[in-house]
Formats: C-alpha cells, structure tokens, sequence
C-alpha cells in the first residue's frame, strides 16, 4: 500500500524552466573572447547580448516567483514542505548567493558591454536590483533552505510586499502554464 505523504511542494513547478545564469554568461563571455579581432567581438556579441537578456529576465521571473511562492506557503496552515532537494544539507553562504552576486554584477557591467560592443545605451529596471538584493536577503534569512521542513520555518525580507498574496499561487500556475518565468516580471510590483 502507497500513502501519499501531505504537505506543500517546495517548488510548484519552477525546475524544468530555469538555467544557470552564470554558467550560461560565462560560456558566452568565453566565447566571446576566442577572437581576437574587435570587429568579431561585436559581431558576436550582437548575436549574444539578446539571448543573454533572456536568461536575465527568466531568472529575475523565477526570483520573483520563489518570493511570491514563499509567501502564500507562509500563509497557509502548517504543514510539511515536499521535495525540498535543499534541507539537511551544509550551508556555505557565498555558495548560497553566488548566482544572484554574479546577477547583480551583471547588472552594472552589462549596460558597458552594450556601450563599448554595440555603441547603445542600456539601461535596467532599478526594480530588478531591488529584486536581487531582496531575493538575496531571503536566501540569507533562510540558510539555503536547510532547515526548512515547514512553511511556517520561512523568514520572509522585512521590505517584501505582501498585500496580494490569495492571487500568487493562481498567478503562478498561469505563467507556468506558458513555460516562460520571465512573465512572473509583471508581478514585481506586487512585491517590492
């Protein structure tokens, strides 16, 4: 006999749609610089910065969406968090943060690559460096999610907007229906 165990998942259905921002930039950046000639460069990276955008936008959707998702579990009942891959393991803070440290990095160095590569002005939302450092402070607060077993363990940022919380999940499942994280960008206001 199967009993299925009760609780709330730790992830509604993120995974499948998020990447590794950094390695994927790295990857870019590396090669990006195999050529030698500037010309190439910027060929290259008019073929790169776009696709690089997309990764951005992805994971800030995906940050915003992991600060909305925490948020309605806080609010539930107590219960059990399922599938969290995280708990019990060894916590190393600047593990823990690395991903978004290199996102809010490439906040300030990304507008020069566009300036020296492809003579353009750029320019990102300040609410996305507020979502990091938000999304960051949540990671701190709650140790990488080691010791999360129940939902009322989440510690939520003090400056975390939580005013419309009976809509994120339903919020949540539409944007996973499109399979584009990205789109959980129009909540952003909801939240910070």
């Amino acid at each position: 006999m199967i009993t299925e165990e009760k609780g709330l998942e730790f992830d509604p259905g993120f995974a499948p749609y998020i990447m590794a921002f950094q390695g994927a930039v790295e990857y870019i950046y590396s090669d990006l610089n195999r050529f030698k000639n500037f010309s190439q460069k910027k060929l290259k990276f008019l073929q790169y910065h776009k696709k690089m955008l997309e990764i951005f936008n992805n994971n800030l959707g995906f940050y915003t969406g992991c600060l909305m998702w925490a948020s309605y579990l806080k609010t539930q009942p107590k219960q059990k968090i399922l599938s969290n891959h995280c708990f019990g393991n060894e916590y190393n803070e600047e593990e823990n943060t690395a991903e978004t440290d290199f996102m809010i990095n490439f906040i300030n160095l990304f507008p020069k690559d566009m300036k020296y590569y492809l003579a353009q002005n750029y320019s990102f939302d300040e609410n996305y460096l507020k979502l990091l450092e938000i999304y960051k402070e949540f990671l701190v607060l709650n140790k990488g999610f080691i010791e999360l077993e129940f939902n009322t363990d989440i510690v939520l940022p003090k400056s975390l907007k939580t005013e419309n919380i009976e809509e994120y999940k339903s919020n949540i499942e539409k944007v996973l229906e499109t399979k584009d994280l990205s789109k959980l960008l129009e909540y952003l206001p909801t939240i910070i």
